[in-house]
């Protein structure tokens, strides 16, 4: 039984593409695209050096295109803030009255002991504040 290159090439590709599914490492999806370049390479009677260049010139194309683009796209996200760090600069309306001792606000649907970060000046309740830093527990509000 004689089996052609092509065919070869194409198992490879089933084969590189059993561990893209189990690791979801894009990278051996590449090696797979290669391999079924390599397979037409073959089919068309390219001999063995230009299926094997067609293979490595493929694969590293695809990993060096893809891998710049998802670098790009990582750059360009959002940065995404939570915790304390996602309070900071927010607007909280003012329960209590709030000055350098203390008070309460309504911080993110939660309520928060506040004061302010000038001692000298203070808030009524219903007036809106912004959110400077958390200290511990409790909001420094301007």
């Amino acid at each position: 039984m004689n089996i052609d290159a092509w065919v070869w090439w194409l198992i490879g590709a089933v084969g590189l593409g059993i561990p893209l599914v189990l690791t979801a490492m894009p990278e051996f999806g590449m090696f797979a695209v290669g391999a079924v370049a390599a397979a037409v390479t073959a089919a068309f009677g390219g001999g063995a050096v230009a299926q094997v260049l067609v293979f490595v010139i493929v694969s590293v194309a695809l990993i060096a295109v893809v891998r710049s683009i998802a670098n790009h796209h990582r750059d360009q996200r959002p940065e995404h803030r939570s915790g304390i760090d996602a309070l900071r600069g927010r607007t909280a309306l003012v329960l209590e009255r709030v000055d350098g001792s203390g008070g309460r606000i309504k911080l993110a649907g939660e309520i928060w002991s506040a004061r302010t970060l000038d001692a000298d000046s203070s808030f009524e309740p219903g007036q809106q504040v912004d959110v400077v830093e958390i200290d511990g527990a409790t909001a420094v509000v301007m």
